[in-house]
């Protein structure tokens, strides 16, 4: 989608949720594209919570004797007992 910087102006609110949903919005300044809005990168630090908490239900899942599950303290007292 491309945007001229006064229709840009106006709706900045719209094309950054637009943005958002992954979709590359171009703003132009006398007919020439200037910009590029686009989704931001995940940080890897949100990456790495992404990745603990599918790795935690996954342990949960495997811990789990069927009836009950292990709770999540028990879970990484677990894990800390066999890292020493």
């Amino acid at each position: 989608m491309i945007k001229t910087l006064r229709e840009s102006k106006a709706k900045l609110s719209e094309l950054v949720d637009l943005a958002s949903r992954g979709e590359d919005v171009l703003i132009s300044v006398r007919g020439k594209v200037k910009v590029r809005l686009t989704r931001a990168a995940t940080s890897a630090s949100e990456s790495k919570r992404k990745r603990w908490a599918m790795e935690l239900k996954r342990l949960q899942k495997s811990s789990g004797t069927g009836v009950t599950r292990p709770s999540v303290e028990e879970i990484l007292a677990q894990q800390r007992e066999d890292r020493v």
